[in-house]
């Protein structure tokens, strides 16, 4: 039984011409009439009554068209299936992610995507809020994992992924290790480390400068890696995204009055299609359970 017979049949069955069946199915009359007679030789009955040009589905015919109906369905889910696997494997999805977005969170649901979506490529660039939304923009990259900052307006659609809060980040045997949370005038003349890269920066700058509080930068950098070694080597303390610290050996205390936290997004154009590789991505970090 192939499946040109089994779409000829039912062809025939919809239309009861086989001539309207056949260019339908865009073949000859008698090459139809041959594959169905084949297929109910197969079967060791008719599937149709001939009445001159009169075609009528016989009893038999009745009781094995949804049969024949599902094989096909089945069979082109199973292309479709096949051919959605081969498209999953051919494009690499493009994600664009901030410095500052902890990639030990990140990482797990990669590793899990990974694990769902075997043979997927990932490339993931790093860049700033602004260079992400002109690599959107452009085409450069899929999505981009950020935080949003201002209302991005129609030009993107934003999924939440999860919110997390500041932390204050400094080596053990710090004074600050005496408080259980840490209010921004505990900070006043404490020596400090800058993360120039933190999208953050100028907003805690301006709470600082508003409510006097003096910060003196001992060492700066845009590498998250860098600050957090030279806070372990007691330089000073950070201001630190609390999913984004990765030493274990670092303390870390709520910061608190003010409070200050971040949402971090799943960012698109949108209206723009997917490869299939993308689309299982997005999906995929709708279903992924996010810390916070």
């Amino acid at each position: 039984m192939e499946m040109s017979q089994i779409r000829y049949v039912l062809a025939a069955a919809k239309a009861l011409n086989f001539t309207r069946a056949a260019a339908a199915c865009n073949v000859s009359q008698p090459a139809l009439t041959k594959a169905i007679k084949t297929i109910e030789a197969e079967l060791g009955s008719p599937l149709f009554h001939r009445e001159g040009k009169r075609v009528l589905v016989s009893d038999f015919g009745l009781m094995m068209l949804p049969h024949l109906q599902t094989i096909l369905d089945e069979t082109q889910v199973a292309r479709t299936l096949a051919n959605n696997f081969r498209l999953l494997n051919q494009v690499p999805v493009r994600i664009g992610v901030m410095p500052t977005v902890g990639h030990v969170r990140l990482s797990r649901f990669l590793g899990k995507f990974q694990l769902e979506h075997e043979g997927v490529e990932v490339a993931v660039t790093e860049a700033s809020v602004a260079d992400l939304k002109t690599a959107l923009d452009g085409g450069e990259i899929d999505i981009a994992i950020m935080n949003a900052m201002d209302d991005l307006g129609d030009a993107f659609h934003v999924q939440k992924l999860y919110e997390e809060r500041y932390v204050v980040v400094f080596a053990p045997g710090h004074a600050l290790g005496a408080l259980n949370a840490i209010k921004l005038s505990d900070l006043s003349g404490e020596p400090y480390v800058d993360r120039l890269a933190c999208e953050m920066r100028e907003m805690v700058a301006a709470v600082c400068k508003d409510k006097a509080v003096e910060l003196y930068a001992r060492f700066r950098s845009e590498r998250e890696d860098w600050v957090q070694a030279m806070v372990l080597a007691r330089i000073g303390f950070a201001f630190m995204p609390e999913y984004s610290v990765t030493l274990p050996e670092l303390l870390q205390r709520p910061l608190v009055e003010p409070c200050v936290s971040r949402t971090i997004f799943l960012v698109n154009v949108p209206g723009r299609p997917f490869s299939p590789a993308a689309a299982a991505m997005v999906r995929a970090a709708q279903r992924f359970s996010w810390p916070g």
